[in-house]
């Protein structure tokens, strides 16, 4: 796989995981993980297919990726975005930053895998489809009716369709018919096949792009030309359009680690016992008890306490979003 770049996606916030994660320190560089962040944990698991990186961040944390960077042994091309635009403008840059026949890995940089070597195997059937002229999604086989997550329909290889994150019921059905995917939200894929794609189904934003890269200055943007590029994910740019998608199914324990729901669940697999009514903490050495609670996870930080039921994990963007808009201390 002598033509295949890893491309690690690092701007995201993480905002369901405040009060740990922050503008400052989001999720992807908080060293929780015995010790490891889940940045540096992308890094470990992809160098064994390849040391040719391609790390697109934002202004905001770029030094954070640079200090983990520089641990490895990788050799690395970093894209610096000066404002977040959804990952179709992230993804057309790393492409655009690649030659033409180039293999592209795209992962974001906050998942969990814990199976490497399954993934390895996953990861090299991609690559040979990729090969052919085909995008290739990565799809995670469901182990419960997940509402945080979208879903690949699929037939084999084929994707059949996309669907948006399902409310509980749907969720059920998609497990009972037994061919319904994750989205993991990991692609791979030749990189003048995704431009040509992008160019065909949204040109403008192919356009900006590419003229936003163009003006860049050693890979890093501008702010006016950034504006200028429309916030759409690839999926709705891209994938969900395409005659050219293949999924490849991967079970090598795969978590985005999206919320304490998700987190709690990894913590609980990897030592952090829950007490007898499933209640947890995360982040504090203090004695605490809990009464007359059940599956109750207290999140603590240095300025902030964030108490939640388990099922109600993805609510916490909406205080993320509250701080956000009162310009808090809390989130930066």
């Amino acid at each position: 796989m002598e033509n295949l770049k890893i491309v690690i996606l690092s701007g995201g916030v993480g905002s369901r995981l405040w009060p740990l994660s922050r503008k400052s320190r989001p999720k992807q560089y908080l060293d929780i993980f015995n010790g490891e962040s889940l940045f540096g944990l992308a890094l470990q698991r992809n160098i064994e297919l390849s040391k040719d990186f391609i790390i697109v961040g934002n202004q905001d944390n770029h030094q954070l990726s640079k200090s983990e960077l520089e641990k490895s042994s990788v050799s690395y091309q970093e894209i610096i975005e000066a404002v977040p635009r959804n990952t179709t403008a992230a993804i057309a840059f790393a492409a655009f930053a690649a030659s033409e026949e180039d293999i592209l890995l795209v992962t974001p940089s906050d998942h969990i895998i814990e199976n490497v070597y399954a993934y390895h195997n996953s990861v090299k059937e991609a690559v040979a489809l990729a090969e052919e002229g085909y995008i290739v999604t990565f799809g995670i086989k469901p182990t419960k009716p997940e509402t945080g997550y979208g879903y690949i329909e699929a037939n084999g290889e084929d994707v059949l369709s996309f669907r948006e994150k399902p409310n509980k019921n749907t969720a059920l059905s998609f497990l009972s018919a037994g061919n319904f995917l994750w989205n993991s939200g990991m692609f791979c894929f030749k990189a003048s096949v995704l431009l040509q794609e992008l160019r065909n189904f949204e040109p403008k934003i192919y356009e900006t792009a590419l003229l936003a890269w163009n003006n860049a200055n050693d890979g890093r943007l501008n702010k006016e030309d950034m504006m200028a590029i429309s916030s759409k994910s690839i999926d709705y740019a891209v994938m969900e359009r395409s005659s050219k998608m293949k999924v490849v199914k991967g079970d090598f324990g795969w978590s985005d680690l999206g919320s304490f729901e998700a987190l709690y669940d990894y913590f609980k697999r990897n030592g952090n016992i829950p007490d007898e009514n499933g209640n947890m903490l995360i982040g504090s050495n203090k004695f605490i008890k809990f009464l007359g609670l059940n599956d109750t996870i207290l999140i603590e930080s240095q300025d902030a306490l964030l108490v939640l039921n388990k099922e109600n994990a993805q609510d916490v963007k909406k205080v993320y979003e509250d701080l956000a808009r009162e310009d808090s201390e809390l989130i930066r």
